[in-house]
């Protein structure tokens, strides 16, 4: 068979190791270069397949937000995709180019790299795994001499638009978004959720926030016809000369302040200028949260954590909720950046020993959580201590879960604090593990009862790729110690047989239960309460 020029000249061009062509019924009509070693097959045997049978189905429906807006001689990428192979997953840098002119969808120039960072299996990072991928976006991006910069997207009425809809549209019009904010991303991982209707995007500067919102407008329409909402966008420069703290704290309050006020004062014309609004209103958000801390002005809510091996209820995390229905993770993070988050450790703990006190069930054991910097606190443990003598009947009822939201920076003082606990009968668990750099060094010199496993792992199970293979190891490494292993979002029975099958010893997500007012299952009200989760308040 003859090739067309054109075709090698692109392969020259792309310098990649696989050209892909696609035809206009989005079947390969071509595959030249190293199919075999990259997919596992011969080039040859790539045509007449539709590209989806290429391309793992979490970067699906990236491609079709690349193929999306493609205009005659245009090209978008490149971005990092996940390919499907015989015996698993592999990595690939992805480049789609329209030809000039003339039939076809697209080309693809396809270039192996090892095993790489993509995100996750949903599609959007949330915000504090986001912040954590920009940081290092912005040190390859300043090695690489590129300029970047925060796209802040705001879709109003979605929510609405989406409430509307049955489940299977739904989630499609969820897929369709995520893959068009990704197509908008650097290197197609660059994007996060903020909220059901905010959004941010890191990506490579060039057109305008307006061209922006117009293609994701128009993604939006392709599942919601007419009633699609319009979406905004403004986008601002990331200054990649800055000091890495000082950048990554500009776009944190950044995007601190567009997930709690979207766009409504009219966009910052810098992150500077984001970011002193950010200031002005936290400040202000502090003092209420310091008046709210000491007066006790938040409720509980509780989640079943459950044994894997019959889906009994082993015990319930404690979460805190603020009566101004801000994030929980927001208002916790700016806690420890103000010095407020022992005295809302101490409030908490406090509260879930009352609600221990108050049930009849014998059986409810309560996980509260604490951050890195109050379990090096002397004054916690001997809170603790004082209000479990008060309180018998808490007494070996009570779990800790450590937080990494806040680096431990004296791990010695922080073991001797973990096994004061435990000597009072409770049981101590590392929290978010492999959420931060420093798990593995916390998991060497801390002495723990439980380790429970980030879900952004977890997520990815189920394609049994890089991230099962670590979690496998990672159970066998805890079962070693004698340390027992939970996963969390656990939110499907496919999700739940994978971790099983790891050798996981607990579970918590969606399947076994939303967070709820009252423990579910197991809490019966000692008689003359008052009922939920207001008992709890002194």
């Amino acid at each position: 068979m003859s090739v067309d020029t054109r075709r090698l000249l692109g392969l020259a061009f792309a310098a990649a190791d696989l050209l892909i062509e696609i035809d206009e019924t989005e079947h390969v009509a071509l595959g030249i270069g190293g199919a075999s070693a990259l997919l596992g097959r011969d080039d040859a045997s790539l045509r007449g397949l539709t590209w989806r049978a290429l391309i793992a189905p979490e970067d699906q429906a990236l491609i079709s937000a690349l193929h999306q807006d493609l205009g005659h001689g245009q090209r978008r990428g490149p971005v990092l995709v996940r390919l499907v192979r015989g015996d698993g997953v592999c990595f690939a840098e992805l480049t789609v180019r329209r030809p000039p002119a003339g039939p076809g969808l697209a080309a693809w120039s396809l270039l192996s790299v090892p095993a790489a960072l993509t995100a996750p299996a949903g599609g959007l990072s949330e915000q504090s795994a986001f912040e954590d991928l920009a940081r290092g976006l912005m040190e390859t991006a300043r090695i690489g001499g590129l300029d970047l910069e925060l796209a802040m997207i705001e879709v109003t009425g979605l929510l609405d638009a989406a409430g509307g809809l049955t489940p299977e549209p739904a989630a499609a019009l969820s897929a369709r978004l995520s893959g068009s904010l990704r197509a908008e991303s650097y290197r197609g991982i660059g994007a996060a959720r903020l909220g059901e209707e905010r959004f941010a995007v890191v990506r490579r500067r060039g057109d305008s926030g307006r061209d922006l919102a117009e293609r994701i407008s128009r993604a939006l329409t392709l599942e919601l016809g007419d009633a699609a909402p319009a979406a905004s966008a403004h986008t601002v420069p990331l200054d990649l000369a800055a000091a890495p703290a000082k950048a990554m704290r500009a776009i944190r309050y950044a995007l601190d302040d567009f997930a709690r006020e979207g766009l409504k004062d009219g966009p910052p014309p810098s992150l500077a200028e984001a970011m002193n609004r950010s200031v002005k209103r936290t400040l202000a958000r502090a003092g209420a949260l310091g008046v709210a801390v000491t007066q006790r002005r938040f409720t509980l809510a509780y989640q079943p954590v459950a044994f894997l091996a019959d889906r009994s209820i082993h015990h319930h995390e404690v979460l805190v909720r603020f009566e101004d229905g801000g994030s929980p993770f927001a208002l916790i993070r700016m806690a420890e950046e103000f010095d407020l988050i022992e005295e809302l450790d101490h409030a908490i703990v406090e509260q879930t020993v009352k609600r221990l006190a108050a049930s009849d069930a014998q059986t409810l054991k309560l996980a509260v959580n604490v951050s890195g910097q109050t379990i090096t606190s002397e004054g916690y443990v001997e809170h603790v201590r004082r209000l479990l003598a008060a309180t018998p009947k808490a007494s070996g009822r009570l779990i800790f879960e450590i937080t990494e939201s806040s680096a431990i920076d004296d791990l010695p003082r922080a073991d001797r604090h973990i096994q004061s606990l435990r000597a009072l009968g409770s049981l101590v668990c590392l929290d978010d593990f492999g959420a931060g750099a420093a798990s593995l060094a916390y998991l060497q010199q801390l002495s723990l009862d439980i380790v429970k496993i980030d879900g952004r792992y977890v997520r990815e199970l189920a394609a049994n790729g890089r991230d099962a293979a670590m979690v496998r190891h990672l159970v066998k490494l805890c079962g070693e110690l004698n340390v027992r292993t939970v996963a969390e979002m656990v939110e499907t029975a496919e999700i739940e047989a994978v971790v099983r099958a790891a050798g996981v010893d607990f579970a918590q997500g969606w399947l076994y239960g939303r967070p709820a007012e009252r423990p579910v299952g197991l809490d019966a009200p000692a008689a003359g309460r008052r009922q939920g989760v207001m008992e709890s308040w002194g």
